[in-house]
């Protein structure tokens, strides 16, 4: 492998990898490859990504927890500005970890990226003022198709950094805020979402 480092089935969850690009630097700035297919194949990750996608959100956004539900995908997810935990829960029917989750600050200085099997649901909270997120996807978008699950449901238990409140028995954000006073910021179809 090139120009990457995977750390494979982090949290002890078969299939999700913590991928660290090499960083060449000097007095002028940074390059590094985003994705390299080549190096990909040499860790074992044989994936075909058909789609690119690029959002922005403000702070206390939470997103999610995400998954879709007849055409899954497999996602590559990383931060070009800005700081967000990134979560994925797995949701495979039959695996050991059904239920678990695993969480990792990804930032625009850390380069990390996160690899987020099929059969996972996803969801991110933004740390900092704004934050731009990317993602690669192994299937297009399908209308219609997104499930999701509670961001807060207890059962799976999500450590969000920084949020405060307590849990009435639905994913509503009321009541829930960052430590700096930041209200969570979720949208109306995230905050009607059940537990596992």
């Amino acid at each position: 492998m090139g120009q990457i480092t995977v750390e494979k089935n982090v949290g002890g969850i078969e299939g999700l990898c913590v991928i660290t690009p090499k960083v060449h630097g000097d007095s002028r700035g940074y390059f590094m490859e985003t994705y390299s297919q080549r190096d990909m194949e040499e860790a074992g990750l044989n994936i075909v990504f058909v789609q690119d996608n690029q959002s922005m959100s403000v702070k206390g956004v939470l997103r999610g927890l995400h998954f879709q539900k007849q055409y899954p995908q497999t996602k590559l997810v990383r931060v070009i500005r800005g700081s967000v935990f990134d979560v994925a829960v797995d949701l495979r029917a039959g695996s050991k970890t059904y239920g678990k989750w695993f969480g990792v600050e990804l930032t625009e200085e850390n380069k990390k990226q996160f690899l987020i099997p099929k059969g996972f649901a996803h969801g991110f909270l933004v740390l900092s003022d704004t934050a731009e997120f990317c993602y690669k996807c192994d299937d297009f978008y399908h209308p219609n198709d997104e499930g999701g699950l509670a961001w807060n449901d207890p059962a799976i238990g999500v450590q969000w950094p920084q949020v405060q409140g307590n849990y009435d028995g639905t994913a509503s954000a009321a009541g829930y805020a960052l430590v700096d006073g930041t209200p969570l910021n979720l949208s109306e179809k995230d905050q009607k979402w059940l537990g596992i």
